[in-house]
C-alpha cells in the first residue's frame, strides 16, 4: 500500500479546518488533495482529536505485534506437537 504524504495529525488538522467553516473545494485546491480524499479522511478520522489518532495508531502498532507474537507461538506449539505424536 501506498504511503500517504500527509501525517494522520495533518489529516486531522485539515478535517478541523473544514469543521472550521472553509469550503472543501478550496480545502482541496489549497492542500493538493482530492475531494474524494478528504471524504474518505472524513469517514475515517472525523470528529476525532489529535491524541486520539496517536493513541489509534499505538494500538494498531500493538494489535500488529502480538499477532506475530501468536502466529509465533502457534507454529512452536505445532511443531512441538508433531515431535511428541511421533513414535520411535
Amino acid at each position: 500500500m501506498k504511503k500517504s504524504r500527509f501525517t494522520t495529525e495533518q489529516m486531522i488538522a485539515i478535517l478541523g479546518e473544514g469543521q472550521a467553516g472553509a469550503t472543501v473545494t478550496e480545502l482541496c485546491r489549497r492542500h493538493g488533495i482530492s475531494e474524494q480524499t478528504y471524504y474518505r479522511w472524513k469517514a475515517k478520522y472525523g470528529g476525532m482529536e489529535i491524541s486520539e489518532a496517536r493513541r489509534l495508531k499505538d494500538l494498531k502498532d500493538e494489535n500488529a505485534r502480538l499477532k506475530r507474537l501468536v502466529a509465533d507461538l502457534s507454529l512452536d506449539n505445532q511443531a512441538l506437537k508433531a515431535v511428541v505424536s511421533k513414535k520411535f
